[in-house]
């Protein structure tokens, strides 16, 4: 994920930032003296985009799950949670200030300038839009961000507090304080998907009568057309419950999700028999309800 967002502000800056036209010109290796020196060799304009820190972003998070029926199966997908990612950006010229007409500082402010106003004119961050169409994004990128929109906050009102003591820490023996634009961008991290249960085929009532208890039961399943791939729900097939003198008690249709219910069944045994347009002659189920594999689902083959 971090290294898709890496390379997704390096196309930006490429594209929108002037003098900045190659991605030997944006690099995110730490602003230290392999840094300068990659850059006085190469002897060109570069913008250094260093990570800095990952936070999570605890406003954002959310209890919430997405429920989805697939076949017999419901699925639950938590909501994202979210993740800050600081970004120190530094822009540097290899020149060196021999005469007053190079100044070098200049130059730099000019990039970060430049800097800002991309990332201003693209906020919020979306990776279509970036690299000019959904086709032209790499084949890495995660595709649930394809068209995704990413929130930004660029410096922010409290800045970088550990300013002087991030260029503290870099080693060797000539670091001083840069202007720098803080970059904070808000990812989500996808949970996986999680198999719930299947989902619930039979529901029994009871109702205290004076002989005793008597019993019905409301019961349901999807019928699967298996004959082509993915298998797909049969949408309009006929389906009758038989009882075990072979009278058909009861005949539903199924609906768009190749869904069928029959209410108030007597606990026991009996017979789905199913047919639909277009299918091959299937023969009956036998099924008992309550069902000891708790569904009673049928397919065409």
């Amino acid at each position: 994920m971090l290294d898709a967002v890496d390379n997704m502000l390096r196309q930006l800056f490429i594209t929108q930032v002037p003098n900045i036209t190659s991605p030997l010109q944006v690099r995110f290796q730490p602003p230290d003296d392999d840094w300068r020196t990659y850059v006085t060799t190469h002897g060109f304009l570069a913008l250094n985009v260093y990570l800095v820190e990952l936070r999570e972003n605890r406003m954002m998070r959310s209890n919430g799950r997405v429920r989805e029926v697939v076949g017999t199966v419901i699925n639950e997908t938590p909501l994202p949670r979210y993740v800050d990612v600081y970004y120190l950006i530094t822009a540097w010229d290899p020149a060196t200030a021999t005469t007053p007409a190079v100044e070098p500082t200049i130059t730099e402010h000019e990039l970060l300038w430049g800097v800002i106003a991309a990332l201003m004119a693209a906020d919020p961050l979306t990776a279509s839009k970036i690299y000019g169409g959904v086709g032209a994004i790499p084949a890495n990128f995660p595709a649930f961000l394809d068209n995704a929109e990413l929130p930004t906050t660029i410096m922010p009102d409290d800045g970088f507090a550990k300013h002087a003591e991030f260029w503290g820490t870099m080693p060797g023996n000539y670091h001083p304080w840069r202007p720098a634009v803080l970059l904070i961008i808000t990812l989500p991290v996808m949970p996986p998907v999680i198999s719930s249960a299947p989902m619930v085929t039979t529901r029994i009532t009871e109702y205290q009568v004076p002989t005793g208890v008597e019993m019905w039961a409301e019961m349901g399943g999807t019928v699967t057309d298996m004959t082509v791939n993915p298998p797909a729900p049969v949408i309009g097939a006929s389906v009758a419950l038989v009882n075990a003198s072979g009278v058909a008690l009861a005949t539903v249709t199924t609906d768009s999700r190749g869904r069928f219910i029959f209410n108030m069944i007597q606990p026991g045994n009996y017979q789905l028999s199913f047919s639909a347009a277009g299918h091959p002659a299937a023969p009956p189920r036998s099924i008992a309800v309550p069902s000891p594999t708790g569904e009673y689902n049928l397919q065409f083959t």
